[in-house]
């Protein structure tokens, strides 16, 4: 028990979507602070190790088909999933979230203007961020780890990227990762965990409810290139 409590959150995270799952229930960051070890982790939250340890099997048992596990994955089968599952989101999604915003903030000025002003200026400030991140990755970073996997595959060494190492990119998108994440808790911390007004309409439910599923496929997105992806490339470089 002390040897996997001693893991980091993240390793655990990337044992099966549903340990993923039970740490983003119990509010423990396996993205951005998924460098810390699961035992410091738990303890910050108040909450033993050795229980979150078997809400993890518990919820891996009950899962009715096999997961694919993103460590052993072909590179390029992950950058894909990457692309589609959260690169296709975040661009179908972020304009809907910031139609939602001016929707209710029009509609609920004069209760809540000075939060849902706030709540504007950073979620426009991380959408931002993330449509230049996105484009680095997919015009920089992605393509060279798959030429890097293609050309180890061969049984030959890929040629040196134009930005030396892929420690480079790999430092500029995790500290982009890391002001992605402050933004969503300044998120969490203007909607009180998401707590809907006595006073709230039907829009100010469907926009809580996609911030939430945001920062659900942010946290998931982070941790499969923090965790998984940029070790991966490091190694293979």
């Amino acid at each position: 028990m002390n040897a996997v409590a001693s893991k980091r959150v993240g390793d655990v995270a990337a044992q099966s979507t549903a340990a993923a799952g039970v740490l983003e229930e119990l509010g423990i960051d396996y993205c951005c602070g998924g460098q810390r070890s699961l035992e410091e982790a738990c303890r910050d939250k108040g909450i033993q190790a050795s229980t979150v340890l078997e809400q993890v099997e518990a919820a891996e048992a009950s899962r009715k088909g096999p997961d694919r596990n993103w460590t052993e994955a072909p590179l390029t089968e992950l950058i894909q999933h990457i692309l589609k599952s959260h690169h296709e989101y975040l661009r179908r999604e972020l304009p809907l979230i910031a139609e939602r915003i001016e929707a209710v903030r029009t509609a609920h000025a004069e209760q809540h203007e000075t939060m849902l002003g706030e709540l504007q200026d950073v979620f426009e400030e991380l959408r931002a961020e993330l449509g230049s991140h996105m484009q680095k990755e997919e015009m920089i970073l992605f393509p060279y780890v798959e030429r890097a996997e293609m050309a180890s595959q061969a049984g030959h060494r890929a040629a040196a990227p134009p930005f030396g190492t892929f420690r480079n990119p790999i430092e500029i998108m995790e500290m982009e990762h890391d002001e992605a994440g402050r933004a969503l808790r300044e998120i969490r911390r203007l909607t009180e965990g998401f707590t809907l007004p006595e006073d709230a309409c039907n829009k100010f439910g469907t926009l809580y409810a996609g911030l939430k599923e945001l920062e659900r496929d942010m946290h998931t997105h982070i941790h499969l290139e923090n965790n998984i992806l940029f070790p991966r490339a490091l190694a293979l470089e």
